[in-house]
């Protein structure tokens, strides 16, 4: 596993500017570490509690912009579905967005081949309308966002060594 370090006062700084900022930098240092890339091999890199960190913070980034659907699009179905995310989320104590992630993935593994497609932008503006059973769990995830997040953020700020190693 890489040592990823994070400067003291930074993490400081980034706890006094919220939630968001606090989380960022976990994140930003992971990414870092890995070189902006997360593929098969720089998983090999990580521990699950930053593979998931970095999970929830692309699944967060995909749903606030544009639901369900556009993160299937855009290629992270399999990353979020067929890794353990939705199970680590109840460890972490977030039953319900694990819930939440298994109740999109019947439907994923229902019609996640055709939302994957290559297709025009009106085609994928169409994908909306075709697959409106994604917009409830699109709905209940932007209903506890921030709830969510902050759980997260606990659990981060519970399990810092997990994540980084702070340094002055």
């Amino acid at each position: 596993m890489k040592k990823i370090c994070v400067n003291h006062s930074v993490l400081q700084k980034a706890a006094e500017e919220g939630i968001d900022s606090f989380i960022k930098v976990f994140v930003d240092a992971i990414n870092d570490s890995i070189g902006g890339s997360l593929t098969g091999e720089s998983m090999q890199e990580l521990n699950t509690d930053q593979i998931t960190l970095l999970a929830y913070s692309i699944i967060h980034e995909e749903i606030m912009d544009g639901g369900f659907v556009q993160l299937i699009h855009n290629g992270y179905g399999p990353f979020v579905f067929k890794n353990p995310f939705a199970k680590v989320m109840k460890v972490w104590g977030l039953t319900e967005l694990g819930k939440l992630i298994y109740k999109a993935h019947e439907l994923y593994k229902k019609h996640g081949e055709e939302i994957e497609r290559d297709c025009t932008d009106d085609e994928f503006m169409a994908l909306f309308e075709k697959y409106p059973k994604f917009d409830d769990l699109d709905d209940e995830f932007v209903e506890n966002e921030e709830e969510w997040t902050n759980l997260i953020a606990h659990y981060v700020d519970e399990h810092i060594e997990q994540f980084v190693t702070i340094v002055e």
